[in-house]
């Protein structure tokens, strides 16, 4: 199962996960399939570490599950931030899974078991993912302020999905 974020800065296909962590995965899919992504702004870009969205706000602070409230983690001691490109929950705690989502630049082994992670960058981890890293040297692009906010906007402009198990399990 997979899904392309089309970005103002360009694709990244994401696999999801959607067997080890099916709640996680429902709800990431129907976001998708509903359009909640399209137009959200990645408001959150730190250098070395991850890029945010998921908030249809803008703000950091909005977003929510498919059910209207946090959902449980689906924390896997398979899944670990052991690469760039690791796709994950971002919440404000134990079990406050809403919509909101992130993507490592880097491994980050210090986040396994607090976050649910619910898929990898499969393409675009070179190039797209590269091109929004926050700005410290040449390689990297956007110039970011004080609260790590894009001081230009990125924006996850619409999801494409692929193919949705979920979605045809409920079909038949």
């Amino acid at each position: 199962m997979s899904v392309t974020l089309h970005t103002s800065h360009g694709e990244i296909k994401i696999e999801v996960f959607c067997e080890t962590v099916p709640t996680t995965a429902e709800n990431f899919m129907a976001l998708c399939a509903s359009g909640a992504y399209d137009n959200c702004l990645f408001h959150r870009n730190i250098k070395g570490f991850m890029v945010q969205t998921g908030d249809p706000t803008g703000t950091g602070k909005g977003g929510q599950s498919i059910w209207g409230k946090p959902f449980a983690d689906e924390v896997r001691s398979t899944l670990k931030f052991n690469s760039r490109g690791v796709v994950a929950m971002a919440n404000s705690g134990p079990d406050t899974n809403k919509a909101q989502f992130f993507i490592t630049y880097a491994k980050q082994p210090h986040l396994d078991t607090k976050y649910t992670i619910f898929g990898r960058v499969i393409d675009g981890v070179d190039t797209t993912l590269d091109s929004i890293r926050p700005f410290s040297h040449a390689q990297e692009k956007v110039a970011v302020n004080e609260k790590m906010r894009p001081l230009t906007e990125i924006r996850l402009e619409r999801v494409e999905i692929h193919a949705n198990p979920i979605a045809e399990r409920k079909q038949e």
